[in-house]
C-alpha cells in the first residue's frame, strides 16, 4: 500500500484541519496516511483511528482585539520557547520523513498560505525530501481562495510562490470548482507554475462515522420547532455577529416561532463566551454551545444557517442544502469573495456590518425565511473533491495522468486542458 504524509498546521482556526481530515477520510480507503498535526487541539474532533498522528509542539498567531491576525508565533501548552519549538518542531520533520518513507507528502495550504510563518521547518524539510534517494512526490493541497492579503509589491510575491512550487513541488491539488473560481482568480502570475494545477471540486465534510447523540442534542434535533443554527467556525472571529444575533432575539421571537442554536467555536477565549452566557441569559429562544462535531446533523434539520463564510462552512451549507445567510469575517478578502460569488448564483445571502443592527438583522432574517426560492446545488457545484483528490493522487503515483479521473482539468504553463479517459 502506497503512504501519504499529510502536514497540516492551523495558526489561527480549524478549517485547515477539517479539509485535511475529510481527504484523508477518503485516502485511507486504499493510502497508508500519516498526519503530522501543529495546531491548537479541538475536544470533540477526532481524527480517523486509521490515521497515524504525529502532534507537533503547538503554534498559533496573536489576535488583537480589533480581531485582526498578529504578525507573531507564540508557544501554546509548552515550557519550551519559540526558538527552541522552532527547532524541535523542524527536527521532528525529518525524522517522521525519515521513518515514515512516504510516496506522497502533501503541504495544507503551504507555501501559498503561512509561507513566511512556516518556513523555518518547511524550507528544510523539502530541502531534505530533494536531497534523499527517494522518489517523494510533493503536492501542495489548496482550498479555493488564497493569498488576499495586501502585499507591498502583489506581482513580485505572487512569482516569488510561484517559483518556490516550480523548485520545490510536483503538483497543485486545487479544491474549487473551476467554474465558480479559478487559480488565476487569485494568482495574476499563475502561468509561471511549471507543475500542473487539477481541480479536484470542492472538499465537503461527511457526518463522522461515529456520533454519540448526548441528550441535550437529541432534544433539539427531533424538536419540530424550526430551527436557525448560527456558527463562527473556531470562535476566534465572528463575535459582532453572535453579539447581534443574541440581542435581535428577542425581537424575532416577537413575529416567527423558532429556536436559536448558537455554536460559539472551540477555539474561542473563556471571557468571550463567558460574555455570550451572560447575553443569552434570560432568551428562552436560544440554546448555546461551544462546539459539536454533528454540524452537517444541525444544518440537515435547519429552517436558516448564519455563519462566517469560511471554506468549510460554506461547503456544509452546500452539502446540505439549508438556507444561509453569511458574513464574511473582516480577517481579509477570502471569505467576502466566496460569498459574492455564490450569492451571484442566488445560493446564499450575504450580510455586511452595516446590517448587524438587532433590528435591521432581524427583520431581514423574517425576510429570508418567507422567500420559498429553492436549488439543487449539487447539481450546480462539484462537490466531490475528496474522491477526485484520491483519484489524482493514484494517477500521478501511477504516472498516468489519464486514468486519473473523466473530467479532471489540469492548468499548467498557463495552458488549459482536460483530460478525459
Amino acid at each position: 500500500m502506497k503512504k501519504i504524509l499529510f502536514y497540516c498546521q492551523n495558526l489561527l482556526g480549524m478549517g485547515h484541519l477539517v479539509r485535511t481530515t475529510e481527504l484523508m477520510r477518503e485516502l485511507v480507503k486504499t493510502f497508508e496516511v500519516c498526519l503530522i498535526e501543529g495546531g491548537q487541539k479541538v475536544d470533540g474532533f477526532e481524527i480517523l483511528p486509521e490515521v497515524e498522528v504525529v502532534q507537533l509542539p503547538t503554534i498559533q498567531v496573536e489576535v488583537s482585539d480589533s480581531l485582526q491576525v498578529g504578525k507573531q508565533l507564540q508557544v501554546v501548552g509548552s515550557t519550551m520557547s519559540l526558538a527552541e519549538v522552532k527547532e524541535y518542531r523542524k527536527e521532528k520533520l525529518i525524522e517522521v520523513f525519515d521513518r515514515f518513507q512516504p510516496d506522497v507528502l502533501i503541504t495544507e495550504g503551504y507555501p501559498f498560505s503561512k509561507n513566511k510563518a512556516l518556513a523555518f521547518e518547511m524550507v528544510p524539510l523539502l530541502e531534505h525530501i530533494k536531497q534523499s534517494a527517494r522518489t517523494t512526490k510533493v503536492i501542495c493541497s489548496l482550498r479555493d481562495i488564497i493569498m488576499v492579503k495586501e502585499f507591498a509589491d502583489r506581482d513580485a510575491e505572487e512569482q516569488r510562490r510561484c517559483e518556490f512550487v516550480n523548485q520545490y513541488y510536483d503538483a497543485i491539488l486545487l479544491h474549487s470548482d473551476p467554474t465558480i473560481h479559478r487559480l488565476e482568480d487569485n494568482i495574476s502570475t499563475a502561468e509561471y507554475l511549471t507543475c500542473p494545477v487539477y481541480y479536484t471540486g470542492y472538499v465537503v465534510q461527511s457526518e463522522p462515522d461515529r456520533v454519540e447523540f448526548d441528550p441535550a442534542d437529541l432534544a433539539i434535533l427531533n424538536d419540530p420547532t424550526p430551527k436557525i443554527v448560527i456558527s463562527v467556525g473556531g470562535g476566534k472571529l465572528g463575535h459582532d455577529l453572535l453579539d447581534s444575533i443574541i440581542q435581535a432575539a428577542p425581537l424575532l421571537q416577537q413575529q416567527i416561532s423558532h429556536r436559536i442554536i448558537i455554536f460559539a467555536g472551540p477555539l474561542m477565549d473563556e471571557a468571550k463566551y463567558q460574555e455570550l452566557e451572560k447575553l443569552a441569559q434570560g432568551k428562552t429562544n436560544i440554546s448555546l454551545r461551544r462546539f459539536t462535531p454533528s454540524l452537517i446533523a444541525y444544518l440537515d434539520r435547519a429552517d436558516l444557517s448564519i455563519s462566517l463564510g469560511g471554506y468549510n462552512t460554506t461547503m456544509n451549507i452546500l452539502k446540505t442544502g439549508v438556507r444561509s445567510m453569511i458574513y464574511p469575517s473582516d480577517k481579509d478578502r477570502e471569505q467576502a469573495i466566496r460569498a459574492e460569488k455564490l450569492e451571484k448564483l442566488g445560493l446564499l445571502k450575504m450580510i455586511d456590518r452595516s446590517q448587524l443592527d438587532p433590528e435591521l438583522l432581524a427583520r431581514s432574517i423574517v425576510d429570508y425565511l418567507a422567500d420559498d426560492a429553492t436549488l439543487d446545488f449539487e447539481h450546480l457545484i462539484q462537490l466531490d473533491g475528496a474522491e477526485k483528490a484520491s483519484m489524482i493522487l493514484h494517477g500521478l503515483l501511477e504516472s498516468n495522468v489519464k486514468s486519473v479521473t473523466p473530467t479532471i482539468e489540469i492548468v499548467a504553463s498557463g495552458a488549459k486542458s482536460a483530460y478525459a479517459d
